[in-house]
């Protein structure tokens, strides 16, 4: 089974994947950041790096792919390529960060390497708003990352809502990130398990959020 965590820059998906691989002993596979060698110059000169950023990362997130669909074992991903696809790239070409080419040459490899993979067995969305993002990017402090602008991240937050509701063609989970804190109460962590628990394995589906998609 594959299961995957969604959200915008400084959501929680890191973390919420790490917990979530814990409990359930599943394996998790995160988003190359440490090592990264275009991350720190994209958020130096977002126009001159942002197709070699988007092209590094569809080849890591297309590589996990083909792992995650020989894997015999349940694995929970960090990221999707789907997020990467319709939510950055998509931001950098209405920014003007990408000319048509790139833009157009992106896309048909991204529609390639579709029809060999399939779409996660549940996505878990994780809906933040900008105040909670720039609270987790300050606390966290990567010096790269406070230079991101709020318009940037709004941006992000915008083109997230689209995907989920129009273009993401599985299962969705949304989980309003601003109200729960997973990582230091364990009841809200429970809420969470118990939901997944619900829309996996459980006879009902899970009904506590409108936004949730089957």
């Amino acid at each position: 089974m594959h299961i995957a965590v969604a959200g915008n820059i400084g959501s929680g998906k890191s973390t919420l994947t790490k917990m979530l691989a814990k409990h359930y002993g599943w394996e998790a596979k995160f988003e190359t950041v440490v090592g990264n060698p275009y991350l720190e110059d994209y958020y130096r000169d977002l126009h001159r790096w942002s197709f070699n950023l988007e092209v590094f990362f569809l080849k890591e997130r297309f590589r996990d792919l083909i792992d995650i669909s020989k894997a015999d074992h349940t694995v929970i991903q960090d990221r999707t390529i789907f997020e990467g696809v319709y939510v950055f790239m998509a931001n950098n070409k209405a920014m003007g960060h990408l000319s048509d080419r790139d833009y157009d040459t992106f896309m048909e490899l991204f529609q390639q390497m579709m029809t060999v993979v399939r779409v996660p067995d549940l996505l878990i969305y994780l809906r933040a708003s900008v105040a909670h993002l720039v609270g987790n990017i300050q606390k966290r402090g990567r010096d790269y990352e406070q230079q991101i602008q709020l318009e940037y991240l709004q941006n992000l937050n915008d083109r997230y809502e689209d995907f989920i509701q129009h273009k993401y063609p599985g299962r969705v989970m949304v989980i309003e990130k601003d109200q729960l804190d997973f990582q230091h109460n364990p009841k809200d962590f429970a809420l969470i398990v118990d939901r997944i628990d619900r829309t996996l394995f459980g006879l009902f589906p899970d009904i506590s959020n409108n936004d949730d998609k089957h």
